[in-house]
C-alpha cells in the first residue's frame, strides 16, 4: 500500500465505523483534518439518512475542497420511494470534489465477499452468516431501533452459522470482560451466538487510499 495523505481531504461516514476510523486516525494513518459522523443505523430512515449525509457533506466542504463519504452503496442506502435513486447518485451530485468509498456497507469495508466467504466457511461450516461489525455492538440502540423480539425472531435465527462480527479494532473483547451480562443478553436477543472474528484494516485502509489517490489523480 502506497503512502498517501488524507490532509486536504475530509470523512463524512455513518457513525456505525467511528470505531475503525477513529482508530485509524489514532494510529496516524488517517491524517485528515475532520471527520463527521451520521447517527448509526439511519439505513432503516433514508430521508433522515439523506438530510444528515448531504449536511455534514456540506459542512466538510467548509474546511476542505475534497471530501471522502464512508457508505455503503448497496445496502445502506434504498430508497423505496425513488427506487432508481442510489447513494452514487446522491455523491455525483456533490461534484467532482467528493467521492464514496467503494463497498456494499460497513461489513464489506471490512473484508470482501470472498474473505467472508471463507470466514463463513472456517467459522459456521458454510451455514448461513448474520455479519457486523463493532459498531453494530456499540451502537446497538440506534441500529435496531424499533426491533422489538418478534422482529428479532423473524430475522437473526435463520442466520444458523450465528453473528460474526469482524473486528479489527480488538473491541469485543474488551466489551466481552468489561459488560458480559450485557453481551449474552445480546445474544439471548438475537437468538444465534455471537462470535468475534478478529481481522486486520488492511483493506478498509486500501478502499480509503483509493479514494484518496482518485481525487488526488483528478487535480481537484
Amino acid at each position: 500500500m502506497t503512502d498517501i495523505s488524507f490532509s486536504d481531504i475530509a470523512i463524512v461516514s455513518c457513525g456505525t465505523l467511528s470505531l475503525e476510523l477513529n482508530y485509524l486516525k489514532k494510529q496516524g494513518f488517517l491524517d485528515t483534518p475532520q471527520i463527521l459522523y451520521t447517527t448509526p443505523g439511519l439505513h432503516q430512515d433514508i430521508p433522515e439518512l439523506e438530510r444528515q449525509l448531504l449536511r455534514q457533506i456540506s459542512k466538510a466542504k467548509e474546511k476542505t475542497e475534497k471530501v471522502i463519504v464512508i457508505y455503503g452503496g448497496k445496502f445502506c442506502y434504498v430508497n423505496m420511494d425513488e427506487p432508481t435513486r442510489l447513494m452514487q447518485t446522491i455523491i455525483e451530485e456533490q461534484g467532482p470534489t467528493v467521492a464514496r468509498i467503494q463497498a456494499t456497507h460497513c461489513m464489506d469495508m471490512l473484508a470482501s465477499e470472498s474473505e467472508r466467504n471463507r470466514i463463513a466457511e472456517e467459522m459456521a461450516g458454510g451455514q448461513p452468516v448474520w455479519w457486523m461489525t463493532p459498531g453494530w455492538i456499540k451502537f446497538r440502540k440506534e441500529v435496531f431501533k424499533g426491533w422489538d423480539q418478534g422482529l428479532a425472531n423473524e430475522n437473526f435465527p435463520k442466520h444458523t452459522g450465528g453473528a460474526i462480527v469482524l473486528d479489527g479494532v480488538g473491541y469485543l473483547d474488551d466489551y466481552m470482560e468489561k459488560h458480559p451480562e450485557a453481551f449474552l443478553e445480546y445474544s439471548d436477543w438475537m437468538g444465534i451466538p455471537i462470535i468475534p472474528y478478529p481481522v486486520t484494516l488492511d483493506r478498509f485502509k486500501r478502499l480509503l487510499t483509493d479514494q484518496a489517490e482518485k481525487l488526488h489523480g483528478d487535480g481537484v
